[in-house]
């Protein structure tokens, strides 16, 4: 799966008792689909995934995988703690025709995993963590993703681990949200040997999706076929969308994918195929501006772009997390609400100064 551009990591809104609010999360998903982004990032860290039980989890899926386009690459957060529970997931999210997994690192016994405590936190090379992503991508219907995300898990991939997990045909990329741009240099190297994969992509070279197979296969099979939920109204608009019939392919090697939007630009000129953006949520226009200009080969215009972004997502996305993302999505038009308990909504002067920080990056 090709996964170059920018990809939000969408939020998962709840009713203020804190149910989860699945027609808003179909808003927010039929919307994204609108934009030019490559695809979405659904129970990531933004979708509060750690916050869900399993079966909410497979309505997250099911109902955000029904309201997107047919062209947008869908990722799956999977993430659990033990092998078999992540692997039942990652196959539920095949059954929902999601094109890769995401995968963050299983952290709670991680000293025990191979890892030892370093001067940085726990990131030495690890048996555990290669026995953990081997096993899964050896099972997994889908391809796996690497998420390093040492702000929450408290434990990073080392860079040894992750240049060997590249060499697995069926682990295709990492995320790593880091903020380091020295790492992301380091893992493009380390995984510059990794063998290549052939993947089907559109005519314009964007990814051809899981979506778009099943619909050109479905259209072959019953070419005159009209549903019931079409001529009801009740088919969302997104998934109305005209499927390409052509395909071709590309070769493709391990892809390094950014966490962090305030150093996006430098990522991508160090090497990075594209960005998982938490704060891709709220801005996803802006965020993809970035990415447009510098693959246009723009620096001026890359470089605006860019610090338009920085002191924003350091405000929204840096000092106040998922609760600050919510009231940002609330202010551009998504359905963000309230986050779940322990975690907060902001305060009246705390949703002042996101409306100031997004002020320039209105839709």
């Amino acid at each position: 799966m090709l996964l170059d551009g920018i990809f939000p990591a969408i939020t998962t809104p709840f009713y203020p008792d804190g149910r989860i609010y699945l027609k808003k999360l179909e808003h927010n998903v039929e919307r994204y689909s609108r934009t030019p982004c490559a695809g979405m990032v659904v129970l990531g860290s933004t979708g509060e995934a750690i916050m869900l039980g399993d079966e909410e989890s497979r309505d997250v899926l099911r109902h955000a995988a029904r309201a997107a386009a047919p062209d947008k690459v869908l990722l799956a957060g999977v993430g659990r703690e033990s092998l078999i529970e992540t692997l039942r997931l990652a196959e539920y999210a095949a059954e929902q025709q999601y094109d890769a997994v995401l995968v963050r690192t299983p952290h709670y016994y991680a000293p025990y995993y191979g890892l030892t405590h370093g001067a940085g936190g726990l990131t030495n090379p690890g048996g555990g963590m290669v026995t953990y992503y081997r096993a899964l991508a050896d099972r997994s219907p889908l391809p796996v993703v690497l998420y390093s995300i040492p702000k929450f898990t408290h434990c990073e991939l080392p860079l040894e681990v992750v240049g060997e997990l590249a060499q697995h045909p069926n682990i295709i990329a990492v995320k790593d949200s880091s903020g380091s741009l020295e790492r992301l240099a380091a893992l493009v190297a380390a995984t510059r040997s990794a063998p290549k994969r052939t993947v089907l992509v559109t005519p314009v070279f964007t990814a051809f999706t899981s979506r778009m197979m099943l619909a050109e296969s479905e259209a072959a099979m019953m070419p005159n076929f009209v549903s019931a939920d079409l001529l009801a109204g009740t088919t969302p608009m997104a998934a109305l969308e005209p499927v390409i019939k052509t395909t071709r392919k590309k070769e493709v090697g391990f892809q390094v994918l950014t966490g962090s939007a305030d150093n996006l630009l430098p990522a991508l000129e160090s090497g990075v195929n594209g960005a998982i953006l938490a704060f891709a949520a709220p801005a996803p226009q802006a965020c993809q501006e970035v990415y447009t200009a510098w693959k246009e080969n723009d620096p001026v215009i890359a470089r605006e772009k860019q610090q338009r972004l920085v002191d924003s997502a350091r405000v929204v996305t840096g000092k106040y997390g998922v609760p600050g993302l919510k009231h940002a999505c609330d202010l551009n038009g998504y359905y963000g609400g309230v986050p779940r308990i322990p975690l907060l909504p902001l305060t009246v002067e705390e949703k002042a100064e996101v409306a100031v920080a997004m002020a320039d990056l209105r839709n």
